[in-house]
This record gives structure tokens, sequence and C-alpha cells, in this order.
């Protein structure tokens, strides 16, 4: 959830000072040796020559000094050798893929009433229900694994050693209960917070509190944070609390995926860095909320396709752009619209967090949500983020490259009149000539699954799309030389 707003702070304690031992940095993943550092090929050792010369020059410097000194130099060279090494993920070995699992916020909101509104209440009922079906309808197992609390888990003030603690009505329990009963089940919990001094909901923020929260979060068993950015103060003070957060994160030694929202606070007043970006976070939102509605859908695609030349590169193993929630099995998208948003977060390598109510999902919906051909796409190793190729009309042709040389491919129909539209395209404009170079057969994967046949990179390819509908299809490479002949094996809608 996000509500844009910049309060100050007057109402919440000082950030605290680094001490000393805060210098000494331990690195998530576990590394703590210098030979433990990343390398950046010869560079790590360029930068150990210089740390040494360094050393070397405050001899005449107490020892006390000396060691207050080396501990900044120290956590100087660890930055200095980040930069040297080029844009990078933040190094906590996690969300090597997409994460996909399951987010309360957009199907039951910020519901606490839980004598009116049982079902629907934020509660850890609730996540222990949808915990237990994601284990019995196949959900973990097609990749479905992160379990997340939204906004409004929270009591309304902290307790009295200043920690965050869940409303004793709604979580009786506890949320470290709750996350033993949710890896019983073989899943990881996420839970959320905010980097101001209440969350978009009104309830504690963390700021002034990063590494008690990060603490208490590393306790409980949580595997993933959603940082919110709402009541940030300045811009100064925003990106200062995500950064602070991902280093305490790091510090706790739990494994945390660290998802953050810093770039869609940001972007109203200034462009983000998304290099910077992604040393810190695992997953990070650009665009307002998603909500039920086609209409939302549309925004986010076509915010998507302006800003591609910024976001697109950045996007890789570690560190993913996040459209938001899939809302595929509730009430505001008709059957195409639905495959559309399916199709293209996989394009997109998008996170995979279902907000629906997996008590009551239309099988349809859940098909299409466990396909795994379309997950395989979202989850492909190769880790690059889709773009968009062409418009023509109403037409649009995206592509995203997969492992091994194969691309996936949706044909959009954005007309929202009339009857299904037929679409040709030439292959030689797909992967800039080489997704079918010498010759690539093509499978169609949505909105039905059909074998296409073999083409070669002159071949025209005739899909018929229905309005607002979505065709995803799938090349893949071939070495044979395309022979035209007898017994030649292609598709009839090779033109």
């Amino acid at each position: 959830m996000g509500a844009l707003s910049g309060n100050d702070f007057s109402d919440s304690p000082p950030l605290q000072p680094f001490e000393e031992s805060d210098w000494s940095i331990p690195l998530r993943g576990g590394a703590r040796e210098l030979s433990d550092w990343p390398s950046c090929g010869s560079g790590r050792y360029d930068w150990l020559r210089a740390l040494r010369g360094f050393f070397s020059s405050v001899q005449s410097v107490s020892v006390r000094e000396r060691m207050a000194v080396g501990r900044r130099a120290l956590s100087a060279v660890l930055l200095l050798l980040a930069s040297a090494c080029g844009a990078r993920a933040l190094e906590n070995g996690l969300a090597r893929t997409p994460p996909m699992g399951w987010l309360h916020w957009e199907r039951f909101l910020c519901q606490t009433d839980c004598r009116q509104e049982p079902r629907r209440c934020v509660s850890e009922q609730l996540f222990m229900q949808m915990a237990d079906l994601m284990v019995l309808d196949g959900w973990k197992d097609v990749g479905y694994q992160y379990l997340c609390i939204d906004d409004c888990w929270m009591a309304p003030t902290r307790d009295e050693q200043g920690k965050l603690q869940p409303d004793p009505k709604r979580f009786p329990s506890g949320i470290g209960k709750l996350a033993d009963y949710v890896h019983s089940k073989g899943l990881k919990l996420g839970i959320y917070a905010d980097v101001g001094n209440k969350t978009c909901a009104g309830f504690p923020g963390s700021y002034g509190y990063y590494e008690l929260d990060a603490d208490t979060f590393a306790n409980w068993g949580v595997d993933l944070l959603k940082f919110d950015g709402c009541n940030f103060g300045t811009l100064e003070l925003l990106a200062e609390g995500y950064k602070t957060m991902s280093l305490a994160l790091n510090k706790t030694g739990r494994s945390i995926v660290y998802s953050c929202e810093w770039p869609l606070y940001e972007r109203f007043q200034q462009k983000p860095n998304y290099t910077e970006i992604k040393e810190y976070c695992n997953y990070w939102r650009n665009y307002a909320d998603i909500y039920d509605a086609w209409s939302s859908i549309k925004n986010v695609l076509d915010w998507t396709s302006s800003q591609q030349d910024s976001i697109v590169d950045v996007a890789g193993p570690g560190g993913w752009n996040d459209p938001d929630m899939l809302v595929i099995g509730n009430f505001g998208l008709s059957w195409d619209q639905q495959v559309t948003q399916m199709a293209l977060w996989a394009i997109m390598a998008a996170p995979l967090l279902m907000s629906n109510d997996l008590r009551q999902i239309s099988p349809q919906a859940k098909a299409l949500l466990q396909n795994k051909d379309v997950i395989a796409i979202n989850q492909d190793s190769l880790g690059k983020q889709g773009y968009r190729i062409t418009k023509d009309n109403y037409f649009e042709l995206w592509e995203r490259p997969l492992s091994g040389g194969a691309f996936a491919i949706a044909v959009v129909n954005r007309q929202e009149i009339g009857g299904p539209q037929a679409f040709a395209f030439s292959t030689a404009i797909l992967g800039n000539g080489l997704a079918c170079n010498p010759t690539c057969s093509i499978q169609q994967i949505l909105p039905q699954s059909r074998d296409l046949g073999l083409h070669n990179w002159i071949s025209f390819l005739k899909v018929v799309v229905n309005p607002t509908g979505t065709v995803l299809l799938k090349t893949s490479v071939n070495e044979e030389m395309f022979v035209v002949g007898h017994g030649n094996s292609h598709s009839p809608d090779v033109l």
C-alpha cells in the first residue's frame, strides 16, 4: 500500500549516530573475512593494497586513533569497492528470481473489525488459513512461498521497550508463533513496516527504530520485509531510512528479503537512482498502488513502457522492478484482462504476489495463476526484464529474453470494443533478429497452449487476440537450417 505524504518527525526520537563498532560492517550471506569479499576482477586486491598503504601512513598516531580511523577507512573501502564494480544487486543471496507468494492488501485492505467481518479481518486466523491453502491447493508446489502481512497488523503503540507489537486481539499468539506455523508448512513469512514515523494507515513507523525493528523481525523469524514510504519527511531522510534499514537487516544475520517503495515516493521530486536503489533493495515499487480494475492494469503497463529505458536494464537476479500485486481471481477484471496481467507480469520479470481470497478462487483463475509455463518464464534464470518493442494502432508487442536463446513474446490487444482482431508480424523483429535465426519453434502458452510449429527468420506470424486480451508465445531457437520442401514442419500461420 502507499499514501504519499511527507510529515515532519517532531514526535519521533532522533536517529542515533553510528558507534565505532558499527563501522565493522558484516556482509549479508555470512562474509566476514577479506577473502570473502566479492571479487571484481583484480580490483579487490588493488583496494587491499591501497588500504595497507593507508595503514602504513598512520603509524605515527596512537593505537586507539589508528583503530578508529581504520574502521572508518574499511567502511569507505567497502563502499568504493561496490562502486568500482558497477551496478550490483543487494548481495544477500536472496531473490535470485522474482519472489512469489500472497499479500493481503488489495483484497483485504485494513479491515480490523474481526467481530463484524471475521472472514475479512486482518488477523492471524486469516494468515493461517491462507498458509493451509497454499499447501493443500498446490500453490507452494508451483513456487508461491511467501505469505505476506501488509499494513494494519500492529497495535496502535509500541510496547514498554519501544518494540513493535501486533494487535493483541487479532494476533493473540504473536508474530513469532505465526512465523513458526508458516514455517511448519514449508512457507516463509513476510511483514510490513514504514520508513517514516507512521505507516500509511497511521500505525507506528520505524523512523528512529530501524535497528530495533530489524532485530525484532529477525527474532520473530520473519523472511521478508515490505518497507513502505509514507510520512517520510525529506528526500534525504527517505533515502537514509531505506539504506539504514537495509544495513540493519544485514546486521541481524537472518536472511530477509527487502522490498522497498523508495523510487515510488522519490520520483515525484527527483529522478530515482536505480543503481543505488538496487544496492540496498531486493525489489522496489515504482508506481501507484494497483487495484482491481482494467484501468489500473493499463496505467501500470503504460508507465512501465514509457520508462523502460530507465528501469529495464537495472533489473536482474537479486533486484527487481515491482509493478505491484496480481489481482487475478477477484472481481474487477474480465478473463482476457486477467490473462493480460499474468502474461505481462511474466514478461516484466515481476514479483508474483497474489492478493485474492484463496478460499473462494475460481478454478479458471487458479489454473492461470498456477500455469507452470508462465511461471517458468517469470522465473527464468537469465533474469532479464522484458520490454515493449513496438506499438501498432491498438496492438502492442512485448518481448523478454530467456535463457538458452529463447524469447517470450506477448501480443496485447488494447482495443476495448469490437471482437477478436488478427495481428501479423515478422519474426525478424524479435530479439533483434536473433529469436528465429536460423529457425525457431514457437509455442503459444496463453490463453491456450498450442504448438505453432517451426518458423524461420523471415516468417510472418499471425495471431488472433480478444479485446484487452493477450497471446503469450515462447520461441526456442533450432540449430538446424530451415529448409522449404517435402516433409518440412511449419505452422499454417506462416504466410
